[in-house]
């Protein structure tokens, strides 16, 4: 119980939290990560639908319709993939030929299961990340330059299971 004539101060929860000066991380690639693998626990086909004119994505243009591409990541249709940090990278087939693909997180715009749709829209692309600078990194758009950059490479043992 109170006593009688004391006064609490009251404040806001603004005033109470601590700020924070660092740009926060974004959401997107833990959420991608984390329908990539209920997709692969629960048997589904997990697929991207990805802005294939964002700076960075590396995909085949061949592919690519009114500036997207779907992409199955399912673990039978790509090799060597990196999920852990962005930008996803991944090698897949494409007409039979291999390719070298990379999408940075912000350009996913959905991730889903292939049998039912079930997964999460993302509905647009996230700002390219700012440098320390303040202004957007300079990237060259997909498709110039060097066809296939060298992804980073995987550290430690891969994650692909076999599934009998």
């Amino acid at each position: 119980m109170h006593s009688p004539g004391y006064a609490y101060p009251c404040r806001s929860i603004s005033e109470t939290r601590p700020t924070v000066s660092r740009a926060h991380r974004s959401r997107r690639p833990y959420l991608i990560r984390a329908i990539y693998e209920w997709a692969v626990d629960n048997g589904y086909t997990p697929h991207i639908l990805v802005a294939a004119d964002y700076p960075g994505v590396t995909v085949p243009r061949q592919h690519v319709q009114e500036g997207r591409i779907t992409l199955n990541l399912s673990p039978m249709a790509v090799q060597s993939m990196h999920l852990e940090e962005d930008p996803i990278w991944f090698s897949a087939r494409f007409s039979g030929r291999p390719f070298d693909v990379t999408v940075p997180c912000g350009a996913v715009l959905a991730i889903f299961a292939r049998e039912n749709g079930e997964g999460l829209v993302f509905g647009e692309v996230e700002p390219p990340v700012a440098e320390a600078g303040g202004e957007a990194a300079e990237v060259s758009p997909a498709g110039e330059g060097d066809d296939h950059p060298e992804p980073p490479k995987p550290k430690g043992r891969g994650h692909l299971r076999v599934v009998k």
